[in-house]
């Protein structure tokens, strides 16, 4: 049966959620020296992964940011919990096409996670979480890479952990769902094509560039590419049965 519409805070379904999208969208408040805009909120697309700091009870969202930006100097020592945030990440299933506009919809994966931002210090936790941001881009890609980074690098970077204090997952997923009376009307039904158009995000054919003398491409990212388009197609197929 269509599972339709479904809210849960079940941990593992929006951790998956988020790995499902390397970048995610963040918002938080913020002034700004231009008066028109006070009081309007800021959104950020930012790379991000979520994983638990060994030591630590709960899993977080790591932010990947500059140190000069706006965002990282906000957090960057803030009082008490840290700067209240909501980072969101959402994968398109498929495109529901009903009998009636009221009735048209997608098939998606919605998650929404609220917390607080802290800009990391601790040395080893930042290289623990730009690990695992670069390892959620491309599986194993940490260790095909040059490691670890520089000082200067580091400091340029800005990386903001965000421990959840309340999180939640939307999914829509199934047929069309139309009104009775639109499926009992032939004059209706008779003309009107409905159905799930899946969509999923193919990755391409891996592009070499001239900054390393390597022309071929890897066994890691060959195998990421060819996982990720099977994985991400299926379960957009999936998503879109009765």
């Amino acid at each position: 049966m269509a599972k339709y519409l479904q809210a849960s805070y079940d941990k593992e379904t929006v951790e998956a959620i988020i790995k499902a999208q390397p970048l995610l969208h963040v918002s938080f408040n913020a002034s700004f020296s231009d008066e028109s805009l006070s009081g309007f909120p800021t959104i950020l697309p930012m790379l991000g992964a979520m994983g638990t700091y060994p030591g630590d009870e709960d899993a977080s969202v790591y932010l990947h940011g500059s140190s000069s930006a706006r965002l990282s100097r906000l957090t960057s020592g803030h009082e008490n919990d840290g700067l209240p945030v909501c980072v969101s990440a959402t994968v398109l299933d498929g495109y529901v096409l009903a009998l009636t506009p009221f009735n048209h919809s997608c098939n998606y994966r919605s998650a929404v996670v609220f917390g607080h931002a802290k800009k990391l210090e601790d040395n080893d936790e930042i290289l623990f979480a730009m690990e695992l941001i670069t390892n959620r881009l491309v599986p194993d890609r940490w260790s095909n890479s040059r490691t670890p980074p520089s000082k200067s690098e580091i400091t340029a970077t800005g990386i903001m952990k965000v421990q959840i204090a309340t999180a939640s997952a939307k999914i829509r997923s199934g047929i069309p769902h139309d009104d009775r009376k639109d499926v009992k009307d032939e004059t209706v039904t008779e003309r009107i094509w409905t159905g799930v158009v899946p969509s999923y995000e193919v990755l391409g054919d891996p592009m070499t560039s001239g900054d390393g003398k390597i022309t071929e491409v890897p066994g890691h990212v060959r195998d990421w590419v060819a996982q990720t388009n099977a994985s991400v197609k299926q379960h957009a197929l999936d998503a879109s049965k009765e």
